[in-house]
């Protein structure tokens, strides 16, 4: 039995393509190894959104290449896969002579017959990644990765449609394709039977789920399904939505569901309409804040996150100040923030008035200074609070819980780091808890029996 050792770099929906590229070779007699030095095959998943990224996962190829040069490496073929080798293709070969085969986005479902004819002693360097976009690798009864958590992430739809100036998703991983709805009920099924009690929501864009179909409330008629047709889901997350695609519908869905998460993730990029405009976003500044407004009315407890992008071409001291006056009054409970990067390829790497780099990483600071504010004025307002929290694992002093409320997504929310005072909690159990304290990025919290409300 040939053994495989398979790194996945990048988003949560990276993590699902490895997660079904593991399946399938599971399923032909190879066997993955948590040890990269028992592994005969090596595969990297990489991210290529950004140059940032590619730097990590040319990091990670030539880290796995030096295992295939040791005089006892047990490792016989590197293969990479994903984003980045959708973006650079032959490059790859040029560059890392130690890669014997390149898989793009549309052929993760290749990897097992790319592995049989290396083991073959086929010469796959002349074969490079075609058009990108497809749902075929995609299985309904895959494995997650995340073993004890109770949570999985459930991808909806590939690719992007909306052309963002700035952006390269679209030529990495195609277009809009949106599963179809039964699908995705047959996969939280089998997630669910797996003891997977939350699910987790994504694509490139989740709010335009079904648009392909030629529907624009298929998640909200998604979700409605997944909670009629199947018991044992506790809560249903939607990550990355865009303000212009939240209708009445989905909306409803959220506020009149107690399994819906009152939590949306909610890049905007930015407050600046001229900006905004040149980005190719959808939206304007005043639908983002009428669309949040809408939420917040419907969902006084809503958590919003967003993510803001600093010194996009063009972007002036005004335009800061626009963006910056925008999350002061807006109030976002969460805000992730990037500097602009030129990717090459995209309409934004060659628009004129590029912004000096220290100027944007200023911005960047001035930024996340006012965010801190907000984060830790929102955070100590929640001092006292009693809420049901979920535990998700245990510190790496192994005394406290680090636990989440319907409020935080896994990995990049705040934490909280829980006390336990009941000898019956485990992980992925549910207790009732006090928030105690509170830091701009973290929360502390004692166990009770029960929630006083």
């Amino acid at each position: 039995m040939s053994t495989y050792y398979l790194l996945s770099l990048g988003c949560p929906k990276n993590e699902v393509d490895a997660e079904n590229m593991a399946l399938l070779l599971q399923e032909a007699g190879y066997q993955g190894c948590k040890v990269i030095e028992d592994a005969e095959i090596l595969i990297v998943n990489t991210c290529g959104f950004l140059e940032a990224a590619v730097a990590e996962a040319i990091d990670a190829i030539l880290d796995m290449a030096g295992y295939k040069d040791r005089a006892d490496a047990r490792a016989r073929f590197l293969i990479v896969c994903g984003c980045m080798s959708q973006r650079y293709k032959a490059e790859i070969f040029t560059s890392m002579p130690e890669v014997d085969a390149v898989l793009g986005t549309a052929q993760y479902g290749d990897i097992v017959e790319t592995v049989k004819r290396l083991e073959r002693g086929e010469d796959l360097r002349s074969f490079l990644p075609g058009r990108p976009g497809s749902l075929t690798h995609l299985r309904e009864d895959r494995i997650p990765s995340n073993g004890r958590q109770s949570y999985a992430y459930l991808k909806i739809a590939e690719g992007c449609s909306n052309a963002c100036s700035y952006c390269k998703i679209p030529s990495l991983r195609g277009g809009l394709l949106s599963r179809s709805t039964d699908s995705i009920v047959r996969e939280a099924e089998h997630l669910v039977s797996l003891g997977k009690r939350e699910l987790i929501l994504i694509a490139q864009d989740t709010t335009r789920y079904g648009y392909d179909l030629g529907e624009k409330n298929s998640l909200a008629k998604l979700i409605q399904q997944l909670l009629d047709q199947i018991e044992g889901i506790e809560q249903i997350r939607i990550m990355y939505a865009y303000a212009d695609a939240i209708t009445e519908e989905l909306t409803e869905v959220m506020a009149t569901n107690d399994q819906v998460c009152k939590y949306l993730d909610l890049p905007i990029q930015h407050a600046s309409n001229k900006i905004l405009k040149s980005m190719r976003r959808h939206e304007s500044a005043e639908l983002i804040a009428e669309r949040i407004q809408f939420l917040r009315q419907a969902m006084p407890e809503i958590i919003l996150r967003s993510t803001v992008m600093l010194g996009f071409p063009g972007e002036t001291e005004e335009d800061f100040k626009l963006l910056l006056d925008f999350v002061e009054e807006l109030q976002f409970d969460r805000l992730g923030s990037f500097v602009f990067s030129a990717e090459e390829g995209t309409p934004a790497a060659s628009m004129p008035d590029q912004v000096d780099p220290e100027i944007a990483a200023d911005r960047y600071q001035r930024l996340m200074q006012v965010q801190e504010k907000i984060s830790l004025t929102k955070n100590l307002q929640r001092v006292g609070d009693e809420i049901m929290l979920r535990l998700d694992d245990v510190d790496d002093g192994g005394i406290l819980f680090r636990a989440r409320s319907y409020g935080e997504a896994p990995d990049i929310d705040p934490i909280i780091h829980l006390a336990s005072t009941r000898p019956d909690l485990t992980v992925g159990s549910w207790s009732a808890a006090r928030i105690v304290d509170a830091e701009a990025f973290d929360l502390w919290g004692v166990t009770l029996d029960e929630c006083s409300e």
